[in-house]
């Protein structure tokens, strides 16, 4: 879990008078999640948060969804997703259900002219190509090739990229995002034998405060619509905050991976969860050891989840002609396992060099329009001699 910290100026208790230098006092603001039960910061404004001055109408952003009912192994070639200089309209979603949404985006540009805020789900955005800085009331975060960047809801926030050409996979949960309840102790401190440590984690850094008045366009992602309001006053106007809600990064080149003397289950590569999904990293790593160990992982049944690959880097050894950003779903209900040759080529091999995001739902993935645009129609083929 996100532990504990403090950033710029704030009261010596909570709740009790605090005051700028002009004598009038700084607006206290609680961010949490599951209302008052679940991770929270107090804020603290030079204004009000509440001063808005126009609310445009909602534009529909909501999945296009072409079926609901998927009983087929299908692929995606995400880097087929063309290039869209505004950020917002790069992000295609290309699965969906009730709980999570998966997006492809190749943004040229940031959010220049406006700031964004996500009301209804946690946004874990995986950066495949690019580097920039995340700006939010909180702090700033730079992020690079490999990053998870972790964005709660409700944080509004403006991306900026140091790099023409972008890869993000962005998962939208409607559900706060953890890490496994199992990697944590009873208060809530990793534990030893996790994949990662809290000292993995980059938190917010060179808090500024914004003392600025004006016309602040902020777009708000609710149920599906977005809205635009025009704010009196700039979102970034914190003079401190402290607790255990905001923003953070961690880089899948700091996960540590859990090896054995035969194949380890897809739960060991587990990094974060959220109600109804979890997301997993395939990092380079030592392969089995075991002198008789095949080390392709052996055919499964997807029983009770759909699983979703995102194919990073590096030769990933279950799979064939397999290429960078392609996105593998294999539904519920039907096995699949290794493509024909893989199991006989890992044999004695002794590492892999891949790099790979999953995301397992626990109830079935809808196909959309946008990964129709990009799919692989004969994907479900490849497993024939």
């Amino acid at each position: 879990m996100p532990f504990y910290q403090q950033r710029g100026q704030v009261p010596r208790k909570r709740h009790t008078v605090f005051r700028q230098p002009n004598g009038q006092l700084y607006q206290e603001e609680l961010v949490s999640t599951e209302g008052f039960s679940c991770l929270y910061s107090l804020v603290y404004h030079v204004y009000p948060p509440t001063m808005v001055k126009q609310m445009g109408a909602p534009a529909d952003c909501a999945p296009r969804v072409v079926e609901r009912n998927n009983m087929q192994h299908r692929s995606y070639k995400g880097f087929a997703v063309a290039p869209e200089a505004d950020y917002l309209r790069s992000r295609k979603i290309v699965l969906a259900n009730a709980d999570v949404q998966l997006i492809l985006a190749a943004p040229t540009g940031g959010t220049e002219g406006y700031f964004y805020k996500n009301a209804s789900a946690d946004e874990l955005i995986f950066v495949h190509e690019g580097s920039g800085t995340l700006f939010t009331a909180f702090g700033e975060l730079r992020f690079e090739y490999g990053d998870y960047i972790h964005i709660p809801r409700g944080v509004i926030h403006q991306i900026s990229f140091d790099t023409p050409q972008n890869r993000l996979l962005i998962t939208e949960s409607f559900s706060p995002i953890h890490f496994p309840k199992r990697y944590l102790n009873k208060y809530g401190q990793l534990l030893e034998h996790s994949p990662f440590y809290e000292r993995d984690l980059r938190t917010p850094q060179n808090l500024r405060t914004f003392d600025e008045k004006g016309d602040f366009l902020v777009q708000i992602k609710k149920n599906h619509q977005l809205y635009p309001y025009i704010y009196a006053t700039h979102p970034f106007d914190y003079i401190g905050w402290d607790g255990c809600f905001y923003p953070y990064i961690f880089s899948i080149h700091d996960f540590e991976p859990i090896t054995g003397r035969v194949h380890q289950p897809p739960p060991v590569h587990q990094t974060f969860e959220a109600h109804n999904f979890v997301v997993c990293s395939f990092v380079p790593r030592l392969f089995d050891y075991h002198p008789q160990a095949v080390p392709a992982p052996y055919n499964h049944s997807n029983v009770d989840s759909d699983e979703v690959l995102y194919y990073v880097d590096g030769d990933f050894m279950s799979r064939n002609n397999i290429g960078r950003g392609q996105i593998t779903l294999h539904p519920m209900g039907i096995p699949h396992g290794p493509h024909p040759g893989a199991m006989e080529r890992s044999l004695g091999v002794k590492e892999t060099l891949e790099l790979a995001v999953m995301v397992d739902t626990f109830r079935p993935l809808w196909l959309t329009a946008d990964g129709a645009g990009v799919e692989d129609p004969d994907y479900w083929k490849s497993w024939l001699y």
